[in-house]
């Protein structure tokens, strides 16, 4: 059942190209938000060659085509850090549940609030949630390995 929940994340997030991915992670000083798209793009060679580099120090630095990276091994993945970037200056690796290389952003589009991060966090479940209605979206949160994965996409208009 968890692996079919998995694969329908995966689909939905290909699916459609509006719909927006972020990863929930909850700290001592508060949310964490990663976004499931952002202004650094980098390719899977380089993601995959900084994961291979990656320390607890940080591993050696490689260029980018955002400039220097430097990548951190944490307990929840691999952090890369790209500080002459404009924006978007962290990057989270991971593998999403179709194997692929998936990078969480530092930075991106999409805003919540504390009280809608809190409600999307305490209804996510392993094979995901209720849908929650949000301010014209909908939202689904799934418990995973670094956190909860919340898909959102636009909700029908209320007549």
């Amino acid at each position: 059942m968890r692996l079919l929940s998995l694969l329908w994340l995966c689909l939905v997030a290909t699916a459609h190209a509006e719909d927006n991915v972020l990863l929930i992670q909850q700290e001592p000083q508060g949310f964490v938000v990663w976004h499931g798209e952002g202004a650094s793009q980098l390719d899977d060679d380089t993601a995959l060659e900084l994961m291979a580099s990656a320390t607890p120090d940080g591993g050696p630095e490689r260029t980018t085509e955002f400039g220097p990276a430097r990548a951190y091994e944490l307990p929840e993945g691999v952090l890369i850090r790209l500080p002459a970037a404009p924006v978007d200056k962290a990057l989270l690796v991971d593998r999403d549940a179709c194997g692929h290389v998936k990078l969480w952003h530092a930075e991106g589009a999409t805003r919540l609030s504390d009280e809608q991060l809190t409600e999307i966090v305490l209804s996510a479940l392993p094979e995901g949630g209720p849908r929650l209605r949000l301010n014209g979206l909908y939202a689904k949160g799934f418990v995973g390995k670094l956190g909860v994965t919340v898909t959102l996409w636009k909700a029908p208009q209320r007549h």
